[in-house]
């Protein structure tokens, strides 16, 4: 059951036009059994497979369709801004066609650019639509811009065939939008800085020193932030990901570059998390022209960079600083080191030759070591759901915090109160 304790949450529950939209009446039941305040707003094919008045009744609210009111000019933007998770449940092929392109035609579709928070996504369909590649590439840009969308499932469907469309049960869509409502603040009115990415080295107009991070972790952490609450400035290196919806990007190339982003934005931080893989050497002489063959042995003189974290201890106050350590042996004892020698709060470790947890890869395993002498081993998983439990780790060290300069305790709602 919902408590009562989540009274003050406001989830916004999307329909759209799917013959599953019945069942929307349920996942708004379980919402509001325990106080949590739903808006519903309707597409204009939404009204065709639900009572709006059935809504109403069980909301205690007036169900939303229309964009143009002209008694609530800006009724989109209140509702995006009042909102703290929005749920759109069931999600038609058509609307997440609609979302992957940026269209706002009808009220839902504004509500979602003009938002800042955790949106859920669970699509029904049918016919096979749900793996027509078409639907596949909008699911992905979808999930590239951070929004969680819950896979339909293999069942029944309308038609009377049996196949993958079928809306996620309704216990799971809902646990998923409480698990988000608890989370949505846990950071709120802090802001948290992310390094990703390379950086790269030049040695001549045409070729750089690098390195193979693809940013994932990175962008994952930005995005996890995001969700939580937070307000987020990605710093990255080059990359091929796009910036995700709701954070600030400042993209720099080189190491040098990239410490002195850190260092302007990082006055304003209180949680700084150093994702990028940032290049340990660089080219001490960068020449003008492109290097060209010449029969003979190139030597090429290497200098270290710059240590991003130098010159921040004195600037730090209540921080808090995660760093990360990509090693390939004695991973703890090289973590542990680096933890020490750089004055961080956490630090998170990996073994890049173990299989899901190298470059390039949706998924990590990693051991997260805090300035406690805690070690947490953690099984492999996504980096988003590790990005998740390195911010866990953060705020719990944040509310130990005892010294009046340290970074005060972030509010948290008790996930057993919402359960």
């Amino acid at each position: 059951m919902v408590s009562s304790a989540s009274a003050q949450k406001r989830i916004l529950l999307g329909i759209t036009g799917s013959i599953a939209a019945y069942k929307s009446i349920q996942i708004l039941r379980d919402l509001t059994a325990g106080g949590i305040v739903v808006e519903v707003v309707l597409t204009a094919a939404a009204r065709r497979f639900v009572p709006a008045l059935t809504l109403e009744v069980l909301s205690g609210r007036p169900v939303l369709s229309h964009l143009f009111d002209p008694h609530h000019s800006v009724r989109h933007l209140e509702l995006a801004e009042s909102s703290h998770v929005i749920l759109i449940a069931p999600a038609t092929a058509d609307f997440l066609a609609k979302m992957a392109m940026g269209l706002a035609d009808d009220l839902l579709g504004n509500i979602l650019l003009a938002s800042r928070v955790p949106v859920i996504i669970a699509p029904a369909m049918d016919g096979g639509m749900w793996e027509h590649a078409a639907v596949q590439q909008n699911v992905e840009i979808l999930r590239g811009r951070g929004i969680h969308i819950i896979a339909p499932t293999v069942g029944p469907l309308a038609s009377g065939t049996i196949g993958i469309g079928r809306l996620a049960e309704t216990s799971v869509i809902v646990q998923a939008a409480l698990n988000a409502l608890c989370a949505s603040n846990r950071l709120r009115n802090k802001t948290v800085l992310v390094t990703a990415g390379p950086t790269q080295e030049p040695l001549d107009p045409i070729r750089f020193l690098s390195n193979r991070s693809s940013g994932k972790m990175g962008y994952a952490m930005a995005e996890a932030a995001r969700d939580l609450g937070a307000r987020v400035i990605l710093i990255s290196g080059p990359t091929e990901r796009a910036t995700p919806f709701g954070v600030e990007h400042c993209h720099v190339r080189t190491a040098a570059q990239m410490k002195e982003a850190v260092h302007r934005y990082f006055r304003e931080a209180d949680l700084l998390a150093m994702a990028a893989a940032v290049s340990d050497y660089r080219p001490r002489f960068q020449t003008p022209q492109k290097i060209k063959k010449s029969g003979q042995p190139y030597t090429l003189l290497l200098e270290e960079t710059e240590d991003i974290l130098a010159g921040l201890p004195e600037l730090r106050g209540g921080k808090i600083i995660v760093g990360f350590a990509a090693e390939t042996e004695n991973v703890i004892e090289q973590a542990r080191m680096k933890l020490h020698r750089k004055n961080l709060d956490i630090i998170v470790a990996n073994n890049v030759t173990e299989e899901g947890a190298g470059f390039d890869v949706d998924t990590n395993i990693a051991c997260l070591l805090d300035r406690t002498g805690r070690v947490l081993p953690l099984p492999r998983m996504s980096k988003r759901d590790l990005a998740m439990r390195i911010f866990e780790e953060a705020i719990r060290l944040a509310s130990q915090a005892t010294d009046p300069g340290e970074m005060a305790p972030v509010a948290q709602v008790d996930r057993a109160a919402v359960s």
